[in-house]
């Protein structure tokens, strides 16, 4: 447990509004490993008190936008946090935060979900820019998720939705979130990555961006905040300029895609959450959406080769393969499917565009990144559509 000047320093002033609690969620729990396999689910298998005053005292000298003293937060479904100081360690629920705070200039989370699926090698994109996830903490495990583990955290701030712990770790109540709120430190997070979760229907999604903006307010780094939302402003634009009319738009099927020799896949329809920012801004036509075909989310169905050759989606997207390289993907899942008795016959196949689907979490610099590698899979793009150095300089802060 947290000792008490640790306990001061944070805020353990908690939320205005009451964290919303709902029935529990079914479904299995595997994980995202380095071949493939897994299913879409987003479950896994000393000092003296005047030099700790110091410490803080230059920290918070040296954060960019520091106020100081207190200053306090909102967001659904949390309602106001209050910070006593500007939180130093945390941890994220996903990639999509822990890539916010990356952008923000922040080190790390001391734990994630899953780090299998916070892919930092779209870091390469970025010049002097990258992420160690060595000793980044499992927050998922295969007895799921205990208490114990934000204990030996110890972090300054849970960037989770809380309704997402009370629904997806079995176990968990609201008495355990205030526990940990009340004795570590306060939750702030909302589950934006995905629209399908019945529990979330009563309260808002976030745009990545409006996320992105509470965070910043978090972290008192705004600034970047305001420079990375101007760089998105000319992305958007540049985006906008190679989308095709609304009737040459081609038809993409997004899939999860379990192994590296599938013989069925998860669907995914286009719908709300930042986990299809990408297709939402490329305006792509959603094949399965024009079928009888369910959303996983919503069903836990599976597609396979004979439905997927009824439909014939001329693009293919395949999540479940962002930890392997495009030789890779080619080389295993591709591979397998063109010399597959069925598979070999789909549209798609046969003209080469089957592709890596992208991440279920994307933040700023990893929407960025993936949104570009879309335009280029769909459209044919070659050039850039942003500007690099410029990414890196915001994280750098020098903007």
């Amino acid at each position: 447990m947290a000792d008490e000047p640790r306990r001061t320093r944070r805020s353990v002033l908690q939320t205005a509004a009451g964290l919303a609690g709902a029935a529990a969620l079914a479904g299995c729990s595997q994980s995202e490993g380095g071949s493939g396999t897994g299913t879409p689910n987003d479950t896994d298998s000393s000092g003296t008190d005047a030099a700790t005053a110091a410490q803080t005292e230059q920290t918070d000298a040296e954060t960019e936008g520091s106020t100081g003293g207190s200053y306090s937060v909102s967001m659904e479904p949390v309602g106001e946090v209050t910070f006593d100081a500007v939180p130093e360690t945390w941890v994220a629920n996903n990639g999509s935060w822990a890539d916010m705070g990356i952008a923000l200039g922040q080190d790390p989370p001391e734990g994630v979900w899953l780090p299998s699926r916070y892919h930092t090698t779209y870091y390469d994109e970025i010049p002097d820019v990258s992420v160690d996830k060595n000793g980044m903490k499992t927050l998922w495990g295969s007895s799921g998720v205990g208490k114990e583990q934000f204990y030996s955290m110890d972090a300054d701030v849970h960037v989770i939705d809380p309704n997402f712990l009370i629904n997806r770790a079995k176990g968990w109540k609201q008495s355990d979130v205030d526990e940990i709120s009340n004795n570590v430190a306060p939750f702030f997070g909302n589950s934006i990555f995905s629209g399908g979760y019945e529990w979330h229907e009563s309260y808002k999604y976030y745009t990545l961006y409006e996320a992105f903006e509470k965070l910043a307010q978090v972290f008192q780094q705004t600034d970047r905040y305001d420079a990375f939302a101007s760089l998105h402003d000319e992305f958007q634009s540049n985006v906008d300029e190679i989308v095709p009319a609304e009737g040459e738009r081609p038809a993409v099927a997004i899939m999860w895609a379990a192994g590296n020799e599938p013989e069925e896949f998860s669907p995914y329809l286009i719908s709300q959450g930042t986990s299809f920012k990408q297709w939402r801004d490329l305006k792509v036509r959603d094949a399965l959406a024009e079928t009888d075909v369910k959303d996983f989310h919503a069903t836990r169905a599976a597609v396979d080769y004979e439905t997927l050759l009824e439909i014939d989606p001329p693009i293919l997207m395949l999540r479940g393969h962002e930890s392997q390289t495009k030789s890779e993907f080619q080389d295993t899942v591709v591979s397998f499917m063109e010399d597959h008795d069925i598979a070999s016959q789909l549209t798609a196949v046969k003209n080469g565009d089957v592709y890596r689907g992208g991440p279920l979490y994307q933040g700023p610099i990893t929407n960025l990144v993936v949104t570009e590698r879309a335009a280029k899979q769909v459209y044919g793009v070659e050039k850039e559509l942003f500007d690099r150095e410029r990414v890196a300089s915001i994280v750098s802060g020098d903007f």
